[in-house]
């Protein structure tokens, strides 16, 4: 992105304080006017203590000067005091409103988007985290060098540059010869930085996502006694960001010193310039102080560039990152007009082909139909495909072709907020958010009240255990266990008690007792509504409605327990093979045995 497109994707979000905008412009004129005032002093008191010395006057003559310019100089850090204290208040007020809709802005774009945007791999976590922060702070930057620091000075040098011209012409070129080369060696420096300064932030959002994974994963990399391992992925990653700063700074330090050598040959030719005028009697001495003076305004800017251009160049690289991410149309979620009133809750999958954006196609030609009020378990080993049809019904993803239809009509055509909220999903890992176990089950229903709260924990086996707890419900939800945690997304389910439920693995981190306490509860609760669960345990599927048989991503078996299992084909298998694992036979043996033991002492 140029400068120039980067201004006007600023301009909105800075258009509603152009009242600020406006008041920082007017005290930045009043301030380059009263920046002015030290040359003109200066030279007005060199001048008259010359004056004073020729005639030979007393300290006492000196003294009227000595309290005009005392009053002068003291009166102009006053009234300069008040000007850069609103320049500054004013600008800064200015960047902080606008970085906070900038970032708010990230977070909307964020939150509207598929999940397929966050299964890109430019995407991950620590990446879009980098993009988001440093392309908010680099814009901020920019915001403050041109309100801050930028306007003020050049703004000091234009009217600086206006009176050197108008008291000597020569000395005005002389300060105007210095600038093209300065600009020149400046664009040089941005130029030759464009480029690392694109592998700088590609490397910060890498080390940034290593980060965020080695913390993910701890548990793992702990249990491998792979610390050595990570810490040396991490180095490396460290190393290539540490040598391409070093060279940042290096070709940074380079034309640094290029330009103060240029300006300081400004200064030494504007030295030399009004000395000769002042031999020569076209100036006064006082006029060399008022032309050094006045050049310092001047260069004061150009000694700034350096640094603004190192932050603009930022800004250049960094929002094009941050703008891609506003600018993601095409991952925005789609949404239809239909609103789901009055929703039976069948639905039709036909001929439906999906391929995730990684490049892996999950469902091939896959035709199935749900029935409203009944419960359909999807069965198949890992990989199968069965999550994916819950994230195509869920409206999470779009599939590649064929149709979804819900009571007959496209799934595509409903308005997909609407359609959620009659939608309850248990996963097999559910996120538990920052926060107290009240607040993490009432993200179920936000205006729910407490007793609502405890009644969905109490159908989820949770209460007694919260109460069990120090702070009860005020405890941190993310310190419970995994078991607890999934028992915290199955009383947002009980609390949210919408008409269409998916289940992918509901009791999946539950011991066996809890796995059958929940299980009654789902068993109340599925009266009447559409289900659809996956599952491996033999007890959540064999009293479905209908069980449909995935392998490898297509639709292999239909029917129910009984027709599935005399088929002898892919659920047979599945069946037997998760029996074996239970160990089913001896397990069986006992419960007889212990049949028989009954039933003798009953005897």
């Amino acid at each position: 992105m140029s400068l120039w497109q980067i201004i006007q994707r600023l301009f909105p979000y800075v258009r509603p304080y152009r009242g600020l905008v406006i008041a920082t412009l007017l005290l930045t004129l009043v301030g380059s006017l009263a920046a002015q005032v030290n040359p003109f002093v200066l030279r007005y008191t060199v001048d008259t203590v010359q004056s004073l010395l020729n005639r030979n006057a007393s300290l006492a003559a000196g003294m009227p000067m000595l309290a005009v310019v005392s009053a002068l100089l003291l009166g102009k850090e006053i009234v300069n005091t008040f000007i850069q204290f609103g320049q500054k208040f004013f600008g800064e007020k200015i960047r902080i409103n606008v970085a906070t809709a900038l970032h708010q802005q990230a977070v909307h774009q964020v939150l509207s988007y598929q999940l397929g945007f966050y299964a890109d791999t430019g995407n991950q976590t620590g990446k879009l985290q980098t993009r988001i922060d440093r392309g908010v702070e680099s814009l901020m930057k920019l915001v403050q060098n041109f309100f801050i620091d930028i306007l003020p000075l050049f703004a000091n040098a234009v009217v600086a540059l206006v009176i050197m011209f108008s008291a000597n012409v020569y000395v005005g070129l002389v300060a105007v010869a210095v600038l093209p080369a300065y600009f020149w060696l400046s664009y040089r420096q941005a130029d030759r930085l464009n480029g690392t300064r694109r592998a700088l932030r590609g490397l910060r959002e890498a080390r940034s996502q290593g980060l965020v994974n080695v913390i993910d994963s701890a548990v793992v990399i702990k249990s491998f006694v792979r610390e050595d391992y990570e810490e040396q992925k991490q180095a490396a990653l460290q190393h290539n960001l540490q040598e391409t700063q070093l060279q940042t700074r290096k070709l940074n330090f380079l034309y640094d010193g290029l330009k103060t050598f240029v300006e300081q040959i400004g200064v030494v030719l504007i030295i030399i310039l009004t000395a000769y005028l002042v031999l020569d009697r076209q100036i006064s001495i006082g006029a060399i102080m008022f032309h050094i003076l006045l050049f310092n305004n001047v260069s004061a800017p150009i000694r700034q560039l350096h640094r603004i251009y190192d932050e603009m160049n930022d800004a250049l690289t960094y929002s094009e990152g941050f703008f891609d991410i506003l600018d993601a149309r095409e991952a925005q979620e789609p949404t239809g007009p239909l609103q789901p009133q009055h929703l039976q809750g069948t639905f039709d999958i036909c001929n439906v082909d999906f391929t995730y954006p990684s490049g892996t196609q999950a469902l091939h030609d896959v035709c199935l139909t749900i029935e409203a009020g009944k419960t359909t378990a999807l069965v198949g080993l890992s990989g199968a495909g069965k999550s994916t049809i819950i994230n195509l019904l869920c409206k999470f993803y779009q599939p590649d072709s064929g149709r979804l239809l819900l009571d007959g009509k496209p799934l595509a055509d409903y308005d997909t907020h609407a359609l959620r909220q009659q939608i309850g999903l248990v996963l097999q890992k559910n996120h538990i958010f920052k926060g107290t176990i009240e607040e993490n089950i009432r993200y179920g229903v936000m205006d729910a009240t407490l007793e609502q709260i405890q009644a969905a924990a109490k159908q989820a086996y949770l209460h007694e255990q919260i109460m069990q707890l120090p702070k009860g419900y005020q405890s941190d939800a993310q310190q419970l266990s995994g078991g607890q945690q999934q028992r915290i997304a199955i009383a947002r389910l009980f609390l949210k008690n919408p008409p269409i439920i998916f289940l992918d693995e509901p009791t999946a981190s539950l011991d066996a007792i809890a796995t059958e306490q929940i299980k009654n509860s789902l068993d109340a609760i599925k009266q009447g509504r559409t289900v659809v669960i996956i599952s491996h345990s033999l007890a959540q599927i064999v009293d479905a409605d209908c069980i449909y048989v995935m392998k490898q991503g297509r639709m292999v078996e239909s029917g129910t327990h009984e027709q599935l299992y005399d088929l002898r084909g892919t659920y047979r298998e599945i069946f037997d093979a998760s029996a074996r694992s239970l160990n089913i036979e001896k397990l069986a043996k006992v419960l007889v045995d212990d049949g028989d033991e009954v039933e003798d002492t009953a005897a």
